[in-house]
């Protein structure tokens, strides 16, 4: 079957030493995991995603990836370490 797959996604959990604070639309939120896509050519394309820090549910908004030692590599690992799980995959279960 010829499948055209046009990205792959996955969340990884930003260690805590590592996380950052960011302001959108007047409230502060917590980085706290990154989604990370493997795009059609191979690169990879990644946003943070957080919890506001003042509490409650919040809205679900993307901000930048901050290029800071050890975030690439986080990403990078995140990469190679996804790969492995989508190759060890048991197949779809409804």
């Amino acid at each position: 079957m010829d499948v055209e797959v046009k990205a792959m996604a996955l969340n990884v959990v930003i260690p805590e030493e590592m996380r950052w604070t960011d302001v959108r639309r007047g409230e502060e939120f917590e980085l706290q995991t990154i989604t990370v896509r493997l795009l059609p050519d191979g690169g990879l394309a990644a946003k943070a995603y957080g919890k506001p820090v003042e509490g409650g549910r919040g809205t679900y908004v993307s901000f930048p990836v901050r290029d800071v030692p050890g975030i690439r590599e986080l990403i990078d690992a995140a990469a190679l370490r996804g790969g492995e799980l989508w190759a060890q995959h048991r197949g779809w279960e409804a």
